[in-house]
């Protein structure tokens, strides 16, 4: 039996709850909601993020504590004698991969946070490697974990992810490991809320959506609840595998267009428009890709009995009072700067009104075929 810090027997040491677990990257979006679901779900859990903060919505039982897992000797000190499982949402690279698997004898079994991110096509296009953020690959729809990926190596975050998996699974007789390979994360605490594109736009009282592509695209949306719920499901059952999580459905663009609109209590007018107005790229939006994308969670269904707790529309109001909450202070650029640089265009007003000007052909303006 793994023993905790202390030197205490996991079961016994939480008092006959599951064991021990051991969290990094804890104060993440990721990382609170899989904290709290583990918690729950009767582990005694150490929470370790850079700052060493708590949560306000982890049980008391939760110990946060301060480690930088880029450094291994603060890492192994802060494991101490063991875990049961080892969560760890900010994992990327071959090298982090090598740092848990030398800390194998002391980790009963790890759940690693992945991402989508790594599928390519056919013709070698993965989300991490086009030009454009609405360049996404054509994928099998939905796209098994059994579909191709892009090479591992150091270059990107999706061959970083990759590198880190391999390396894993190649130990896996060391240290069984869960990749979670997580859709589109949204909710609460996030470093990018895609929904920003229509929150603003309703705040800023914006009465037209436009929408490229027909407001069709699809980039399967993963709440960060429905992560923690696999993460949970895998630290009861060990393996080395891989698996998709994601919500139970992958709205369209102009779908999420409505309920962002419902959410805020607002109305506005959807102009559909054929293709991206290649100039201007007025209506493209963080899912308007040229392809859809969907992950098929059946695996994780079959391996591990998992669901999603919650859908995107379920989810959506309280990621939206956040946003709004967040932008009644302050400007979207200082309130989410991870965005700044792939999606400085989404705001640019004027080019959209010029388009609108301009009286460019549209499809139907109620959004119906």
């Amino acid at each position: 039996m793994i023993t905790d810090a202390a030197g205490q027997t996991g079961a016994a040491a939480a008092g006959g709850a599951r064991g021990t677990a051991f969290g990094l990257g804890a104060r993440g979006q990721i990382g609170r909601a899989a904290v709290r679901a583990l918690a729950a779900d009767g582990w005694r859990v150490r929470a370790a993020s850079l700052s060493g903060a708590g949560d306000p919505e982890w049980p008391p039982e939760v110990t946060p504590l301060a480690v930088d897992r880029e450094d291994d000797a603060a890492l192994a000190a802060a494991i101490g004698q063991g875990c049961d499982v080892l969560l760890d949402c900010v994992a990327y690279g071959a090298s982090h991969a090598h740092q848990l698997v030398s800390l194998a004898d002391r980790i009963g079994s790890a759940v690693v946070i992945s991402s989508g991110a790594v599928y390519e096509d056919e013709r070698g296009r993965s989300l991490d490697t086009q030009d454009a953020p609405d360049g996404f690959p054509e994928l099998p729809v939905p796209v098994p974990e059994s579909h191709r990926t892009v090479a591992p190596g150091e270059s990107s975050y999706a061959t970083r992810k990759v590198a880190l998996e391999q390396a894993l699974l190649a130990a896996g007789d060391r240290l069984p490991s869960t990749l979670v390979r997580a859709g589109a994360v949204h909710g609460r605490h996030s470093r990018m809320p895609r929904e920003l594109h229509f929150v603003q736009r309703a705040l800023d009282r914006r009465p037209v959506r436009v929408l490229a592509r027909r407001g069709e695209s699809r980039f399967h949306p993963a709440h960060a609840d429905n992560v923690a719920e696999l993460v949970r499901l895998a630290a009861r059952k060990p393996g080395s595998r891989v698996l998709n999580a994601g919500d139970p459905q992958a709205p369209t663009v102009a779908e999420i267009a409505r309920a962002v609109d419902a959410a805020l209590g607002v109305e506005s007018e959807l102009l559909l428009v054929d293709g991206v107005p290649a100039a201007e790229r007025v209506g493209v939006t963080p899912w308007s890709g040229t392809h859809p994308v969907v992950y098929d969670l059946s695996a994780a269904e079959r391996e591990l009995g998992y669901r999603p707790v919650v859908t995107y529309q379920e989810a959506l109001p309280a990621t939206v009072e956040w946003i709004a909450g967040r932008l009644a202070h302050e400007d979207w650029r200082t309130a989410f700067p991870a965005m700044v640089r792939p999606y400085a265009f989404l705001f640019d007003y004027a080019a959209e009104d010029a388009w609108l000007a301009a009286g460019k052909p549209v499809a139907p303006r109620d959004g119906t075929p």
